[in-house]
């Protein structure tokens, strides 16, 4: 979903004005009508047509605001060529009609977005989770028609149901008509004199809904899941929006995940890396033994086939596990001395580097 704000150039706490403006500015420098020759062109403006639909209405802005997504009707794709409130480049400053949609068609309902955070471990294995929802539901008291029982919508006597009003407009270049929106049934060509008291006219009621979602094995942080028909109601018979489930995986304390690959860091001791061992590694099905080759140098990193995330295509990644040599911080003398001797077997002359007391490092500074 693009960023309408970042489309326009305005801040989120923009007002309806400063909208309008950085429209008309941006509307005026990419319409095709100017730029001809740019190949481009039409798809740029439909993004800034796309962005101004949604932020110029209170209830699409704030519905944006709130779940990321835009009802259908203010995306893209019911623009066409026409662009919104310009057709072409002399209506952009002269005003004119806009290509009106059939306001009494069936309009689909508003998508939804919902976060949820999973474990590595349920990312993995697949997991079935009930979410709440609250979403717009059809008036179950008026059946979204908006009017209290027994009455029904009329006809507004203002526009004679057209949900358009026309004014005489005079210009240097003339007197023109302009189309605009009924003020008083706000376009829909019709009025509610008794309002349903559930809804207050709306035809929609938020409702509180449990809803199961199945996550399939080896989803990623920001994978999207798409429930259809899980969003909000439409409107005059429209259909269902859709609810999308962006996951998120938890931090794991000791793998990290990089696709379908697995890493982990596993510690030896310097015995063990010199003479090879046999040492437990932690998977996602639990600990199992790992050979350790005699000669393992820190960092070297061995790789379990098959052990990793599972793919939504099918298979598995591996899982890498680096060795980390834990060298011994304190030795007793007894310790120290068999160093030495096995460093003299080798042929190796070592001064060993000891912790001095306190009361030797202040003689060796009043010296």
């Amino acid at each position: 979903m693009p960023d309408y704000y970042d489309i326009l150039g305005v801040d989120r706490t923009a007002s309806a004005d400063e909208i309008k403006r950085a429209f008309r500015r941006l509307a005026r420098e990419h319409h095709p009508d100017v730029k001809k020759h740019d190949p481009q062109a039409e798809e740029r403006f439909k993004g800034i047509n796309e962005a101004y639909r949604v932020l110029s209405d209170p209830e699409r802005r704030a519905h944006y605001d709130r779940f990321g997504t835009a009802e259908p009707a203010a995306g893209m794709g019911d623009v066409g060529r026409g662009f919104g409130p310009f057709d072409s480049l002399f209506d952009m400053f002269f005003g004119g009609r806009p290509g009106r949609p059939d306001r009494h068609a069936p309009e689909r309902g508003a998508d939804l977005r919902l976060d949820l955070r999973l474990t590595l471990e349920e990312a993995a294995g697949g997991v079935e989770k009930t979410i709440d929802v609250r979403r717009l539901e059809t008036c179950s008291t008026c059946f979204g028609t908006g009017a209290a029982r027994g009455s029904s919508p009329e006809r507004c006597p203002t526009c004679g149901g057209a949900g358009e009003v026309r004014y005489a407009q005079r210009t240097v270049f003339g007197s023109f008509t302009q189309i605009g929106t009924c003020p008083d049934c706000e376009g829909t060509g019709e009025l509610i004199r008794h309002r349903c008291a559930d809804c207050r006219g709306s035809g929609k009621m938020e409702v509180a809904r449990h809803i199961t979602v199945k996550v399939p094995a080896g989803v990623d942080d920001g994978t999207r899941l798409r429930l259809a028909g899980e969003g909000e109601a439409g409107s005059r018979g429209g259909d269902r929006g859709d609810l999308y489930v962006f996951i998120h995986l938890a931090p794991h304390p000791v793998f990290e995940r990089r696709g379908a690959d697995l890493f982990c860091t596993v510690p030896v001791s310097m015995a063990q890396a010199a003479l090879g061992d046999e040492i437990t590694v932690p998977t996602l099905e639990g600990s199992e033994r790992q050979t350790v080759p005699a000669g393992t140098q820190p960092g070297t990193v061995l790789t379990l086939r098959g052990k990793g995330m599972p793919t939504m295509r099918g298979g598995f990644g591996s899982l890498h596990v680096t060795i980390d040599v834990q060298i011994p911080t304190r030795l007793t003398a007894e310790q120290q001395r068999l160093l030495l001797d096995f460093a003299a077997s080798r042929d190796e002359k070592i001064k060993p580097q000891t912790k001095k007391k306190l009361t030797e490092k202040m003689k060796e500074f009043l010296q």
